[in-house]
C-alpha cells in the first residue's frame, strides 16, 4: 500500500530529486491554503474549454484520498471550481485538487481548508453541459499524468510520477531527506556547503 502521508511530508522537491529530477508541473501555481501539502493518486477531469461539467463528474466519482486533476484541452483563466464544488469534494474525502485553470471564491476556499492549487484566480465562471472525459491521460506543465499516478503538491508547486515508480522512488526520497537532515545539522554548526561539497576547489583551485 502506497504511503501517501510520507510522500506528502517529503514534499515536491525531495520526491522530484529522488525521481531523477522528473515530473515537475512547470508553471506557477497558487496555493490556496498556505502550509498545505498533499500526495495521492490522480483522478482526472478533462473538461471542454470553459466548461466544468467534468469537474462535477469527477467529484461525484472521487474516493477518499484522491487528488483531483482538473484541466482542459485549452486551459484558460475560467473558474473550474469554487466554494460549492470544493465543499462537495471535501465531503467526498478528496485529499487535494490541482486546477490547470482558475478557481474563484478564494477567501471561502481558504476557509474551507481543502488543499487546492490553481493556475489562475478569476471570478469568471465556467459553463456547464459539454461532456469531456474522465480518467484519461493529460499533460500539464510538460508532465504527463495518468489516472492513479502519484501527484505531490506543496508550497513549491506540483509534480507527478507514474504509479509503477513510486515504490522505487520512496526509499530514495527517504534517504535524501536523511542526508539533508544531517547536512542541516552541520550547516547549523557553522560548516559551509562551499567546503563540504568541494566547491572551493572548483572555484578557487585550492
Amino acid at each position: 500500500m502506497t504511503d501517501y502521508a510520507t510522500l506528502a511530508e517529503l514534499g515536491v522537491a525531495t520526491v522530484h530529486e529522488a525521481a531523477g529530477r522528473l515530473g515537475i508541473v512547470d508553471f506557477a501555481l497558487i496555493q490556496v491554503v498556505p502550509g498545505s501539502r498533499v500526495a495521492g493518486p490522480a483522478r482526472i477531469a478533462l473538461c471542454a474549454a470553459g466548461d466544468n461539467t467534468m469537474a462535477h463528474a469527477v467529484i461525484a466519482h472521487a474516493k477518499p484520498g484522491d487528488v483531483l486533476v482538473l484541466t482542459s484541452n485549452e486551459p484558460a483563466p475560467v473558474a473550474l471550481i469554487g466554494e460549492l464544488l470544493a465543499t462537495q469534494a471535501q465531503q467526498q474525502g478528496v485529499a487535494g485538487i490541482l486546477v490547470d485553470g482558475a478557481v474563484r471564491d478564494l477567501d471561502e476556499l481558504a476557509a474551507i481548508g481543502l488543499p487546492i492549487w490553481a493556475r489562475f484566480v478569476r471570478a469568471q465562471g465556467a459553463t456547464k453541459g459539454t461532456v469531456g472525459s474522465l480518467d484519461v491521460p493529460v499533460t500539464i506543465g510538460g508532465t504527463e499524468i495518468r489516472p492513479g499516478d502519484l501527484v505531490v503538491l506543496d508550497c513549491d508547486g506540483a509534480m507527478a510520477l507514474p504509479h509503477a515508480q513510486v515504490d522505487e522512488v520512496l526509499p530514495l526520497a527517504l534517504e535524501r531527506a536523511e542526508r539533508e537532515r544531517a547536512m542541516r545539522e552541520r550547516y547549523a554548526a557553522g560548516e559551509l556547503s562551499y567546503n563540504v561539497n568541494g566547491l572551493r576547489e572548483v572555484v578557487e583551485g585550492t
